[in-house]
């Protein structure tokens, strides 16, 4: 399966089967585009007519470029077999019984009032509610019996706002710190945070004790503004810019990501983009609003050309401030086109409900944050385990070849088969597909590849003048 875009000036061939990815002339370009579907004859015949007049491209270029293209097809990286199905599910076989990373809602309670928040301003359906320091080191004795071998583990303090219950964070940190080299253990923590209690105690500690910080800002000051205020409506903005660039600076400017929405209300998210790289941010992650149908925030069909074209955008604006300098991280364009994940990852996904969990103020277990609150979803809890062992089951065999849909998608080795909370909130099954999520991932691929193949380019044209 190979798939054939046009961006950034580029003529970009992706395989999907063997991962290969291929920057060609025009006559190349048409000439895979012909190739599994015609005969060599009806190949060099079309693009013969196709280029007739042309000084620079001769039957005998258009013959030698179809016999390089059979050479690559011969070696597996132009049209490469899909022999991978027979692999789907195999690593979570093998990583049965095993947890690497839990996500602690220490907090089922929030100071903001956002009106597209996925866990309903935080108390997800149900009642707010904090974690006590007996269900957290429970949570983390869990975790630690169920990880075998693993040593490195991975707690996400979430919420709600966590820093509500910043006193039992400290208490838990400094628990698994003390039984780290008892059990073998290095644990990892990312602390989430909409900065409204951030001071200087929040700063020293996440600076000392978290692997990363994930703090919400949704760009501009009257997008950020209309969404995410208190409750008594007055917008977050002016309160948690100056903490955020605090705890930025004071942590050298790595290890965090600065992370927003966009939804109808700002799908030229490229702004919102622009005024955080003004503030100093430059590590950054903009992402859809996933809501109900017919929700005000909802991106409607009018929306997705926008946004398709400030992904572009966006592109173009890395590779600008690159050539300048000044470069920034956008989290979707993250891509390692040499050595990222293997192919057992490629397939099985996220882990959610297998490898991953997250646990609620009162120790229950659910698949991940963004099913808390689905009672059919509960696991379990963190004293018993896993015990609704037939909901685990669906989400051990919930890989990229288990959803239909994923079947002929030139990306679903990018994205493995997807977010299975998207699906199941679109379409009522872990196994579904979310279409739009679908076309945005496509379209994001599509450009992180662009900015990979031009930074390479860029590299080789430097060396090349050196």
């Amino acid at each position: 399966m190979i798939h054939q875009y046009q961006l950034g000036g580029y003529n970009i061939v992706l395989d999907t089967c063997s991962g290969g990815v291929h920057v060609v002339d025009e006559v190349a370009y048409d000439a895979i585009a012909l190739f599994e579907s015609h005969s060599r004859e009806d190949v060099l015949s079309s693009l013969q007519e196709k280029y007739a007049g042309r000084e620079d491209v001769t039957p005998e270029d258009i013959a030698e470029c179809y016999d390089q293209i059979l050479s690559l097809k011969e070696a597996g990286k132009l049209f490469a077999p899909d022999t991978f199905e027979g692999m789907a599910g195999k690593l979570k076989e093998k990583s049965a019984g095993v947890v690497k990373a839990l996500c602690l809602h220490v907090a089922h309670t929030c100071n903001l009032n956002c009106s597209y928040c996925f866990a309903s301003q935080g108390k997800y359906h149900g009642d707010r509610a904090v974690m006590s320091f007996e269900v957290g080191k429970q949570a983390l004795d869990f975790l630690i019996a169920n990880s075998g071998t693993r040593r490195n583990l991975e707690v996400d303090f979430f919420g709600g706002e966590p820093l509500m219950n910043f006193d039992v964070v400290k208490q838990l940190v400094a628990y698994a710190r003390s039984v780290e080299k008892q059990y073998n253990k290095n644990f990892r923590f990312t602390l989430t945070t909409n900065g409204m209690l951030v001071d200087e105690d929040v700063i020293d500690f996440a600076n000392r004790e978290c692997h990363n910080v994930v703090l919400s800002l949704d760009g501009r000051r009257e997008i950020h503004d209309r969404f995410r205020v208190d409750y008594a409506g007055k917008g977050s903005w002016d309160r948690i810019v100056p903490k955020f660039q605090k705890l930025v600076e004071a942590r050298g400017g790595k290890g965090y990501y600065m992370r927003g929405t966009f939804t109808h209300a700002n799908p030229d998210f490229l702004k919102d983009i622009e005024t955080m790289l003004d503030l100093g941010f430059t590590e950054l992650s903009m992402e859809p609003v996933v809501c109900a149908p017919g929700d005000p925030s909802e991106l409607t069909a009018e929306d997705l050309p926008i946004v398709m074209e400030q992904y572009e955008k966006l592109a173009e604006l890395m590779l600008e401030r690159d050539r300048a300098g000044k470069p920034f991280t956008f989290y979707h364009y993250m891509i390692d086109l040499t050595g990222g994940p293997c192919i057992y990852k490629r397939i099985s996904g996220c882990g959610s409900g297998t490898e991953y969990m997250a646990v609620t103020p009162w120790g229950d277990l659910y698949p991940c944050h963004q099913f808390v609150g689905e009672e059919a979803y509960r696991l379990g809890d963190v004293w018993t385990g896993v015990t609704n062992t037939e909901k685990q089951c669906e989400f051990a065999s919930c890989n990229v070849y288990a959803r239909p849909d994923c079947r002929d998608c030139w990306a679903k080795l990018y994205c493995s088969g997807g977010c299975a909370a998207n699906a199941y909130h679109a379409t009522g099954s872990v196994a579904g597909v979310y279409k739009t999520g679908c076309e945005l991932f496509r379209k994001r691929m599509e450009c992180a590849i662009m900015v990979e193949i031009a930074r390479r380019m860029d590299r080789k044209k430097a060396e090349a003048q050196a």
